[in-house]
């Protein structure tokens, strides 16, 4: 099991690249999340929803995504605190404090999903969640020491040099958490390392010396992590991809599956911008992309709150293009009601009114994978769809499903169109044929060739950097307990 002293260290793409290595050696490996924190989720071939990080995890492992590689799924949204998700399935929603109370039912269901794991895989690679050092939280974690003892699992401690204090971070984690737990930890790995490492040399002995825990590697900065989905919006770009052609996402506070738009980070002559809270739309923009969101009533009061919704109309009164996809595309519609109060209090609000469409929230969520065609030009494309939510009054919609049914809509112009496909632009076809309609330069980019040699370029890079044997050594087999 792979924890860490903080969010944000490293641990996804950790597990992620020792999953592709290990994975290369022959063995079957799964990976394991016993509870992820996201708006950013993938559909998987059992029918329900995990983590983006654990998709791409077993991606690097070449399985296919399961429930059970993330069984607890945490997705924040508006007033009424985080949905919950159980194997795949919304099981109702909760605040903070009501879901401590909840956690210790839940521990059966995470270590039965982890039973299943176990018993089709070589090896399982565990990935924690958050801080290992949250004592606070120590008595009902489900996440990190609680599961680790549970299953009686060995736990390397990940540190962050790049953030600084890697040193107080990992000596500290063992001075705070219980004997106990601390017994369970067997090495640590230091991660994101700048410059010459032998300059380090002393720290990692320091560390090994006062906490008795084996060194396992120090890992320099990995360059090409980019090219991979990022879990959360920690992981959003702050830079300009530096492209000729600027197209803006807006990143209200509760974006959601933003992964959607990576593929564009990659385009060389485009200049993708996220636009957050308090910055304007550029005007120079060709294209806006309004994301999914986990609250899109929430949401949209936010983009207006932010004055994006004048800029919206000022840049299609410049001509300019603009896509919504899901929560996004409810936006754009004329009203949004939420009359079961699924995200919040019951409500009913105006959209945008760049679309002819409105959108009752409620009714089962769809989860599925999707394929088909835009009604215009016939340009193939493949995507999922995970949303809840009804929207009627389409007169001109943009796509054509593989069942027949048709989805989203476009504007009479043309320049404003809507859909509910995530994953749209992930689709090199759709790619090429969305940066044509906004005149941006087309490239021979294959998103998905790429993904493949960044996770084997990661995985050398841990190779090279990690004692693989030495953690390849640690595993045993696991005595799973129940939490009853």
């Amino acid at each position: 099991m792979i924890q860490g002293t903080g969010s944000d260290v490293g641990k996804s793409l950790i597990v992620a690249g020792l999953a592709r290595a290990f994975t290369r050696r022959g063995l079957k490996v799964r990976p394991f999340k016993p509870q992820n924190m996201s708006n950013n989720a993938a559909v998987t071939a059992d029918g329900g929803e995990i983590g983006r990080a654990q998709a791409l995890q077993a991606r690097a492992a070449k399985t296919l995504p399961s429930v059970h590689m993330n069984p607890v799924l945490l997705k924040p949204q508006s007033e009424t605190g985080s949905q919950v998700i159980v194997q795949g399935k919304v099981v109702g929603t909760a605040k903070a404090r009501e879901y401590q109370s909840m956690k210790p039912r839940l521990l059966d269901a995470v270590l039965e999903s982890f039973g299943k794991l176990v018993a089709q895989a070589d090896l399982v690679l565990v990935e924690g969640a958050g801080s290992a050092s949250e004592v606070n939280l120590r008595a009902s974690d489900i996440a990190n020491m609680g599961f680790a003892r549970a299953a009686d699992v060995p736990v390397v401690l990940l540190g962050d040099i790049d953030r600084g204090g890697v040193i107080a971070s990992l000596v500290g984690t063992k001075a705070v958490i219980e004997p106990e737990d601390a017994k369970m930890i067997a090495g640590f790995i230091v991660n994101r390392f700048r410059g010459d490492p032998s300059l380090f040399d002393d720290g990692m002995k320091m560390i090994a010396h006062q906490t008795g825990w084996k060194s396992l590697g120090l890992v320099p900065f990995f360059d090409a992590a980019y090219k991979l989905p990022p879990e959360d919006a920690l992981g959003l770009p702050t830079a300009r991809t530096g492209g000729t052609v600027k197209i803006a996402v807006l990143a209200y506070p509760r974006i959601a599956n933003f992964d959607d738009f990576d593929p564009l980070k990659l385009e060389p002559g485009v200049d993708l911008i996220f636009v957050r809270p308090g910055e304007p739309i550029p005007g120079d923009c060709a294209l806006v992309i309004l994301p999914g969101s986990k609250a899109t009533i929430a949401d949209l009061a936010s983009l207006r709150d932010a004055g994006w919704d004048i800029d919206l109309q000022a840049h299609v009164r410049r001509g300019g293009h603009v896509l919504g996809i899901c929560g996004g595309y409810q936006m754009l519609g004329r009203k949004v009601a939420d009359f079961d109060g699924i995200e919040g209090p019951p409500s009913s609000v105006e959209g945008l009114g760049l679309l002819e469409i409105e959108t009752t929230l409620g009714g089962d969520k769809v989860l599925v994978e999707a394929m088909g065609e835009t009604i215009a030009g016939n340009v193939p494309f493949k995507g999922y769809e995970i949303h809840i939510g009804r929207t009627t009054g389409a007169t001109r919609p943009l796509l054509r499903l593989a069942t027949g049914k048709p989805d989203g809509m476009v504007s009479h112009s043309g320049r404003i169109a809507g859909c509910y496909i995530h994953g749209l632009l992930t689709d090199d076809r759709q790619r090429r044929h969305w940066l044509e309609k906004i005149g941006a330069p087309t490239s021979t980019l294959s998103y998905e060739t790429e993904v493949e040699a960044t996770l084997d370029l990661l995985a050398d890079h841990l190779e090279e950097h990690i004692d693989c044997d030495a953690l390849l050594a640690l595993a045993r087999a696991p005595s799973i307990t129940s939490a009853g």
